[in-house]
């Protein structure tokens, strides 16, 4: 994983704005209609090209094939692993639930989520590996000339996989977890292996206390979240973890995140977990003051910091001032080697939704690499 000594990097969580062709012919696949395969892969080619470009003119150092491939972070998966099925309608987060007609006017803004939420109703096995081969082809592709530092590419975690699609067929949450890590393993090495950073999605161990997992109790969902991490570790046992970053988010929604649990109840968990890097949210209103949190905790000396310095729900464009006092916050704590300036989360999680204009994306972007090249300034 690239660090700096003489510069603070910029990084993101990954997923991009997808184009609406894009967007249309995920959609079309997720709903099983007839899609040219073929005419499909030359889309998703001319998109990562493009997508990669753009970040690279924008600023960000280390980039992502921006999820385009995919129709969400987490229900992806189905498409490459047997054991899911049906579908189950998700629960109102808990903080939303007292608010329905905002709701109705989140999905007027930000697009509803049309996506299948199945379950697990079967045993869990690796069918196809065309998706992730593609993948990993076409981001070395995009690359190739492109003047960044380094390339990324996501994976869902065993407990956001868990959260998304609840288990129908194993006998216990462990064994669902262990089934999912066992199958994640080989992707999660194949990224590495092809001389990519790997990011785990690890929403699980925040968002899914109010979201996937609400019916648990605080502590019911502690001891669950720490199972979870020991299912991640045990599918990353062959890769160094200064090759992984993880994320940790409390859901990327403009929302009231009343019921979001505080970082400081689940620091220990992500300390716990192997990736070197912790991405997580500091520009959300909700968050912001956690900082604090990070400033009190005993850091392992090999965690690198990378804070989201800009908000991924508002078309605020963050002045680019304050993306540096943002960053300068955090290189105070552990040293500017340790830090990278992030995002809270990514801009389209899921095809099709996103709060943010595709076009203020990339403002908001570019303020972020002003941002740490001002704060470069003053801590180099």
């Amino acid at each position: 994983m690239k660090t700096s000594t003489d510069r603070i990097l910029t990084t993101h969580v990954g997923s991009m704005p997808r184009s609406d062709r894009l967007s249309a012919l995920l959609l079309q696949k997720e709903h099983g209609e007839a899609v040219d395969e073929a005419h499909f892969e030359a889309v998703l080619r001319e998109e990562v090209a493009r997508i990669v470009a753009l970040q690279a003119e924008a600023g960000v150092d280390i980039v992502s094939d921006g999820e385009l491939s995919k129709i969400g972070y987490a229900t992806y998966i189905k498409d490459r692993l047997s054991g899911f099925g049906g579908h189950r309608p998700r629960k109102a987060a808990l903080d939303l639930q007292p608010y329905p007609e905002y709701m109705e006017k989140m999905a007027l803004v930000a697009g509803k989520q049309s996506f299948k939420r199945m379950c697990c109703t079967g045993p869990i096995t690796v069918t196809t590996t065309k998706p992730l081969d593609f993948d990993l082809g076409n981001f070395r592709a995009a690359l190739t000339g492109a003047k960044v530092a380094e390339g990324f590419l996501n994976a869902a975690s065993p407990g956001v996989v868990s959260a998304f699609q609840p288990n129908d067929y194993y006998p216990s949450q462990v064994a669902y977890l262990e089934a999912i890590s066992q199958a994640m393993q080989s992707e999660y090495e194949a990224i590495v292996n092809a001389g990519f950073v790997l990011q785990v999605d690890c929403p699980d161990l925040a968002m899914a206390r109010h979201t996937g997992f609400q019916d648990l109790s605080e502590a019911e969902f502690l001891s669950q979240a720490e199972q979870q991490v020991e299912a991640l570790n045990a599918a990353l046992v062959n890769i160094p973890a200064d090759k992984l970053r993880m994320h940790v988010c409390w859901g990327n929604y403009e929302g009231p995140h009343t019921a979001d649990i505080d970082l400081v109840k689940i620091l220990h968990l992500i300390f716990k977990a192997k990736p070197a890097a912790i991405l997580f949210e500091a520009s959300n209103p909700r968050h912001g003051h956690e900082w604090a949190v990070w400033q009190a905790a005993k850091i392992p000396d090999d965690k690198i910091l990378v804070p989201g310095v800009v908000d991924s729900t508002s078309n605020y464009v963050e002045h680019p001032e304050l993306v540096s006092q943002r960053i300068m916050q955090f290189a105070n704590i552990v040293g500017r080697e340790r830090v990278i300036a992030g995002t809270d989360c990514g801009f389209s999680t899921f095809a099709g939704v996103g709060k943010v204009d595709a076009k203020i994306v990339w403002k908001k972007l570019e303020s972020l690499a002003e941002g740490a090249r001002r704060a470069s300034a003053k801590l180099f």
